[in-house]
Order: C-alpha cells, then structure tokens, then sequence
C-alpha cells in the first residue's frame, strides 16, 4: 500500500502531537495492547519520540499471538517494554470464589475480572507518568464517536491524549502496510479488535469491528473499564 496525501497529512499531525507531549509532559506514558492502532504509535514513538514511556498490562489470558508479537518487538525496536501485571492475591480470590472462567456468567463477574486484571494495574502503572496516550479511534465504536484527541481523565485524574482519534480502519492497515509494521497474527484471522484470549472471538463480514469483544453480551457499551463512556445529558 502507498501513503496518500491525506494520510500523510495524518501521519504529520500525530508526530506533531506526540513531540508536544514528549516536550511539554515527560514522563508520558504510551498503553500498548499490541491492536493494529496501537502498533502504528508504537513505529512513530520508537522512531520520532522515543522518550515516551511505552508500557503494557499483561492480563495473565492474553492470546499466544500477543505473546509473540510482544516478544518480536524486542527485536524489530531494540526497545523495552515495561509490563505491568495484575495483583496475585486479587487473581487468586477471584478464582477461589468465581472459578476461572467466571466471566460468561454475568456482567458483573466480567467486569469484576476486568477491574484486577486490567484496571487496578493500569492505575498503578499510570502514577509514573503525567498523562496517559492510547490507540483508541472514532469509529472503533459507538462509545468512542465523539473521541477527542485530548481528554481530561477523571478517574486517573491526568490527561489523556488519543492521537489517532480521527484515523480511520484503513489508514491503519496503509500505514502498517507501507512501513512494513510487524503486527497480531490474530488480524489475519478475522480478528480487528484483540483482548484476553476468552474474551475474544473472530468477526464475519459485515460485524462491527469490536462485536468479537465479550461477543456474549449487549453490543452497546463493550468497554472493560479502562476507558469509561462519557453519557450526554
């Protein structure tokens, strides 16, 4: 694939964005969950910005293919990545009292789960840094349609930024394409949106990208917490 005007335009305002983030917030801390979206911040981080703080949350059920991926990047980058795990004990509990695979037997148990495996570390890890960057886009779903570039954090109480907010699915795969990005295995099988192993499916043609994310529940509001819905009204 080539990159047109109109993506590299995109391409240009994003590397803007993040040099003003490396000047004016160090440390900034970039959270990779290794999607498509998430692979293109990491090329222009490690090669425009690389004093931005790339780190990860292992849930502990991440896909073999995250692994992989996680374990080529040490290669293709020469670039570290700083992992941060749920809390042992709260996993443990949660076992004890739930069973593994608790998560199917009602919402609250899902986001239970979601709470230790994914939310409590990414509050720890983001007391290290002044503001927090993601991969998150427009039209990745309905709950983000109005996804601004920069955002205050309420919860984390720090700013967030979404630099490819207004990227769209396909300027993703151009970009990923034209500069030869290593990316999840799991995207050539159907799979656009990738989580926890369990809590992941493949989509058919024609399925919003993020129906293969807790695909057992409503298809409004599939957020694990990480990223609360902003209600109008």
């Amino acid at each position: 694939m080539t990159i047109d005007a109109q993506l590299q335009a995109k391409i240009t305002a994003t590397n803007t964005v993040l040099k003003e983030i490396e000047a004016d917030f160090s440390p900034a801390g970039f959270a990779n969950s290794f999607g498509a979206e998430d692979m293109v911040l990491m090329d222009l981080i490690c090669k425009q910005t690389p004093n931005i703080v790339i780190f990860t949350l292992d849930t502990g059920r991440l896909p073999a293919e995250t692994y992989a991926l996680m374990q080529q990047l040490r290669l293709h980058y020469d670039s570290r990545i700083k992992v941060y795990f749920p809390d042992a004990k709260d996993v443990e509990q949660y076992l004890v009292d739930n069973g593994p695979n608790a998560f199917y037997d009602s919402l609250e148990l899902r986001k239970r789960c979601c709470a230790i495996r994914k939310i409590a570390p990414l509050q720890r890890a983001l007391k290290n840094y002044k503001v927090w960057i993601t991969g998150q886009r427009r039209d990745q779903a309905l709950s983000r349609t109005e996804l601004a570039i920069s955002e205050w954090d309420e919860g984390n109480q720090l700013q967030k930024f979404n630099p490819l907010n207004d990227w769209s699915n396909d300027d993703v795969w151009a970009y990923l394409r034209h500069h030869e990005v290593p990316y999840n295995a799991l995207h050539d099988q159907h799979f656009p949106s990738i989580g926890c192993a369990p809590c992941t499916r493949s989509v058919t043609m024609g399925e919003d990208i993020r129906s293969g994310r807790w695909w057992w529940e409503n298809a409004e509001g599939k957020e694990c917490g990480l990223h609360p819905i902003k209600r109008k009204g």
